[in-house]
C-alpha cells in the first residue's frame, strides 16, 4: 500500500536504501536489490532521484519514491490512497500516466476524491457511502447517475459535466475532447459558405 502522505511512508535519508529497505529485511542480495531498486525507480520516472537525501525531494517527489518503494517488491496488487492529493497540475498529469502504465503489469486499486482522476484511470468503480457499497459500474456508467453521485456526496467529472450539460459525446479524457473539437471545428467550416 502506498499511503496517500509521503512522508509517513519515507524513513531513510536516501532514496535508494528507502527503496530497498523492505528487500533488505527480506534478506535479498544486494546484487537483487540493485536491480529491483533501479527497475522501481524507472517505472516511476524517479532514478535519477536514487542518491538524493529523500528530505531535500518535492512532495511529488515522495510520491513517486513511495510507490518505487512498493513497486521494489514486486507485489499483484498495488494498493494507492489519494495519490494525486497535494500535487500540482503537472505532477498530477505525471502520476496519471505512472498509474496508467503500473495498470500494464499490475493490478492497482485506488482510493480517491478526485472524481477526474477517477473517471480517467480507472476501468471500474465502487462507491462507497456511509462505509457502505452504494454504487459500482464502469465509469462511463456510474459517472452519469447524478442521484447516486448526489447522495455520495461526490462530483460529476468535468467531462461528464461537458456532456451531460452540453450534450457533447462522452470522451474519457481531454485528449480525447480536444481531438473531438478538432473535427468538429472542421465539419463546421465545412458546412459554411465562404464565397461570398
Amino acid at each position: 500500500m502506498v499511503f496517500q502522505d509521503p512522508d509517513k511512508q519515507l524513513f531513510y535519508s536516501k532514496v535508494y536504501d528507502d527503496v530497498a529497505f523492505s528487500l533488505r529485511n527480506l534478506d535479498f542480495s544486494e546484487k537483487e536489490i540493485t536491480i529491483r531498486v533501479k527497475n522501481a525507480l524507472k517505472k516511476v520516472k524517479g532514478y535519477h532521484l536514487k542518491d538524493k537525501p529523500t528530505h531535500f525531494l518535492s512532495y511529488g517527489q515522495k510520491k513517486q519514491v513511495a510507490i518505487a518503494g512498493v513497486l521494489a517488491m514486486d507485489l499483484e496488487i498495488i494498493l494507492l490512497d489519494e495519490p494525486t492529493s497535494g500535487l500540482d497540475p503537472y505532477t498530477t498529469r505525471q502520476m496519471k500516466e505512472i498509474i496508467k502504465h503500473l495498470s500494464y503489469e499490475k493490478k492497482v486499486v485506488l482510493s480517491s476524491h478526485d472524481m477526474d482522476l477517477i473517471y480517467e484511470v480507472c476501468d471500474y468503480i465502487y462507491i462507497l457511502g456511509k462505509g457502505e457499497l452504494v454504487g459500482e459500474g464502469l465509469p462511463e456508467e456510474i459517472f452519469l447517475k447524478k442521484e447516486l453521485l448526489n447522495n455520495a456526496n461526490l462530483e460529476r467529472p468535468w467531462l461528464v459535466k461537458i456532456h451531460q450539460e452540453l450534450g457533447l459525446p462522452l470522451c474519457r479524457n481531454e485528449d480525447q475532447l480536444l481531438s473531438l473539437s478538432k473535427s468538429m471545428k472542421g465539419d463546421i467550416y465545412e458546412k459554411r459558405d465562404y464565397s461570398s
